[in-house]
């Protein structure tokens, strides 16, 4: 019963704020809420669960999603398809019933009236009013309290009726002499305390201070009778206290400043914003409905009326024609437009809030680019690279777009590829660049053909081209351009050790400047082991020592020397060549064995002593395999023995013990090169003494191996020693 209260309560306040005037006067376009806002019914007998009464009209003017409607009567209900059903069967009814629908973008309400109802109208109106009704438990209640409506931002004094709660009853009546009405509940004796107050004896409700709705809309609270001894008589009875609606705030705009953006040629009524503002007040109220409109546009030019703003949505659209709204014909591309929203539905008596919008008109790629000049020239020196023109173009769309951006391609005049065209973001221009040296002798003169266009594509409605081309004519200019070695590098293959004096090769270099009929001389520009030289004129390469292949010079067997040639132009010119001379081998490096040092214990039962390999600087077939063999000394053998172990090595042997001492050995040594190359070399074998893994050898010098037997060797030296000194 809550419900059909607060219903009614609301509808109230519509009749008061004058929404049923503007129901009645209406305007152009789509009105939000009920279509219409009364109906009649006329009751012929009970009304039967599911069977529709009526068809309501009802429209959001946004589709009508999401709607939910309320009726007073809780046994009615209104379907999706608009039709106010029962709930069950219904024998009795009000005279009047009442339906709010609300959605996202409409908030209003409609009466039924209903005709031929039978006299229950008192009952049905204490239904109505939420009195009257059966509770669980509870006594049938002899109070009448109806809602009660109270202004806010009322001024005083206070405090101030507001209305009266009465017996239903003539026994009631007769015995109110001897009950105390009493009032509870939010606003009376719980926070906010004191708002609401009952005369003990009248049942007078008044107000004690001026209300915000905006704070609290409305209070529930309860009124009951006791007697003086505080025994309860009637009662409790809700008691909906609802406060009424002013116009006291004014319409907030969200931001105090909107930006938007349309692009030029949009159609007229294109939208390019929307602008809303909030008001405070009540929502079901004129106070609340907002209405807006443009005051100002800066500039006025080329309309004061360029765009329109919708009153009710806040749609900013344009007025202006696609063809004049031309951003490259306009006065300014940015627009600033003061914007009002008043409440009262846009009456003379209402608030208002202000709010600024800017709009950009943003550009579109309605201009293609244009060369300034249909020729450029160029100048560029032979063998040089770089920027030679900048191509200058026109392009009224909106600077540092895609619209504005150019892109230059070459479309003839450039078979080798020897140009490019980059863009300058800063001026839009084409640098115009040489990526590939020019030569002047076989192409003097270079006539290309450019075409300029922008990043993105022309629109279709334009009606020249997407593109524009010009013409460059590039001189190349002669410069004296040096010699030029060919081949380069040029290679030869000598043997090493070849005469002094000895043909190398023949340079050959040209000079570019075939017009110029200019002469050529030859130098050794760097020759790092100083084997060569060179004939000034005819560019004759000889040697000056010998070549030896096993140089530090030569690097994987080759050598490698720079010439120079200069002709004879003002000023002169120079070039350079590389000379790359592959040496073969000759057999000129003698072997040698490796290591040159070796151990065993003096009491060792193994003869073997040490493998040796051997070494060569010279290359195959001068090198292995090798011939190792004891040296020429007689008597080694009777000690020593040494075998083949393979191609490169052989393994020493002693044929008996020594004792501790440092011995030479000879071995001789024979590469196979053709003819052979022999080599003395002697291994030191240190014959020491071995205890738990250690070997202690002697430090004194070696002795050379003169004999086969260590001991008579030993005498035979000390005795000649001797006599050689005696005899002096």
């Amino acid at each position: 019963m809550e419900i059909g209260v607060r219903i009614l309560l609301a509808f109230l306040v519509n009749q008061v704020s004058g929404v049923a005037g503007r129901e009645e006067g209406g305007h152009e376009g789509c009105v939000p809420g009920f279509q219409v806002k009364r109906y009649q019914v006329v009751h012929s007998g009970p009304f039967h669960k599911g069977q529709s009464l009526l068809q309501v009209e009802f429209d959001d003017c946004e589709g009508n999603e999401d709607v939910t409607f309320r009726v007073s009567d809780p046994s009615f209900t209104v379907d999706e398809d608009l039709n106010v059903v029962p709930l069950r069967d219904v024998l009795h009814t009000g005279p009047v019933m009442l339906i709010h629908g609300v959605s996202a973008h409409a908030d209003d309400m409609a009466q039924v009236d209903i005709s031929g109802v039978p006299m229950q109208l008192p009952r049905t109106l204490r239904d109505i009013l939420g009195v009257g009704q059966k509770q669980p438990n509870r006594a049938k209640r002899s109070l009448l309290v109806p809602p009660m409506i109270v202004t806010e931002n009322q001024r005083p004094p206070f405090p101030r009726t507001i209305g009266r709660v009465r017996h239903t009853s003539v026994i009631s009546m007769e015995r109110s002499a001897s009950h105390i009405f009493q009032l509870t509940g939010p606003g009376a004796d719980r926070h906010p305390k004191g708002l609401f107050t009952i005369d003990i004896h009248t049942g007078d409700v008044s107000v004690s201070r001026s209300l915000d709705r905006e704070a609290i809309d409305s209070y529930q609270l309860e009124v009951s009778t006791t007697d003086f001894a505080g025994n309860l008589l009637e009662g409790p009875t809700i008691l909906v206290i609802t406060v009424i609606d002013q116009n006291d705030n004014r319409p907030i705009f969200k931001e105090s400043r909107y930006t938007g953006e349309v692009l030029e040629g949009s159609p007229t009524g294109t939208t390019v914003m929307r602008m809303t503002a909030f008001d405070a007040d009540d929502p079901g109220t004129d106070n609340a409905v907002l209405r807006y409109n443009i005051i100002r546009q800066s500039p006025d030019k080329p309309s004061p009326n360029m765009f329109y703003i919708d009153p009710e949505s806040g749609d900013i659209v344009t007025v202006i024609s696609s063809k004049l709204l031309d951003r490259e014909t306009l006065p300014t591309t940015t627009y600033e437009l003061e914007i009002v929203a008043k409440d009262m539905a846009g009456s003379e008596v209402g608030l208002t809030g202000t709010a600024t919008a800017t709009i950009t008109i943003t550009d579109k790629n309605d201009h293609s680019p244009e060369f300034t000049h249909p020729l450029f020239e160029a100048y560029v020196y032979e063998g040089s690279t770089g920027v030679v023109v900048n191509l200058t173009v026109d392009d009224r769309d909106d600077p540092a777009t895609g619209a504005w951006r150019a892109i230059f391609s070459i479309i003839s005049g450039d078979p080798t590829s020897s140009f490019e065209i980059q863009t300058n973001p800063d001026d839009n221009e084409g640098m115009l660049s040489v990526v590939k040296p020019l030569d002047y002798e076989a192409t003097a003169f270079h006539t290309l053909l450019i075409r300029v266009e922008n990043e993105e594509p022309l629109v279709p409605e334009v009606g020249y081209g997407p593109s524009s081309t010009a013409t460059v004519h590039v001189t190349v200019l002669d410069i004296n351009e040096g010699p030029v070695f060919f081949p380069d590098p040029l290679i030869v293959t000598m043997m090493e050790n070849i005469p002094v004096g000895s043909f190398v090769a023949s340079l050959n270099a040209t000079d570019p400047d075939i017009l110029q009929g200019q002469s050529i001389r030859y130098a050794v520009l760097r020759d790092p082991a100083g084997w060569l030289n060179v004939n000034p004129v005819r560019g004759i390469v000889n040697t000056t020592a010998s070549l030896d292949r096993e140089s530090h010079y030569v690097h994987d067997n080759k050598y490698t020397a720079l010439f120079m040639a200069t002709d004879n132009g003002n000023p002169p010119a120079t070039g350079t060549g590389t000379l790359i001379i592959y040496l073969e081998d000759y057999n000129d490096n003698a072997p040698y064995v490796v290591p040159s040092v070796a151990r065993v214990c003096e009491d060792a039962h193994d003869i073997n002593v040490a493998i040796v390999g051997g070494r060569d600087k010279d290359l195959p077939p001068n090198g292995a395999p090798f011939k190792i063999e004891l040296g020429k000394q007689l008597g080694l053998d009777n000690t020593w023995r040494v075998t083949r172990v393979n191609s490169t090595h052989s393994q020493i042997m002693l044929l008996h013990s020594l004792k501790k001492a440092n011995y030479q050995l000879p071995l001789l040594i024979t590469d196979s090169g053709v003819p052979s190359m022999s080599n003395i070399t002697e291994v030191k074998v240190q014959v020491c003494e071995c205890k738990k893994n250690k070997m202690l050898c002697s430090s004194a010098p070696s002795h050379h191996v003169l004999s086969g037997s260590s001991s008579r060797g030993l005498a035979l030296l000390l005795g000649t020693l001797l006599i050689t000194v005696l005899c002096l």
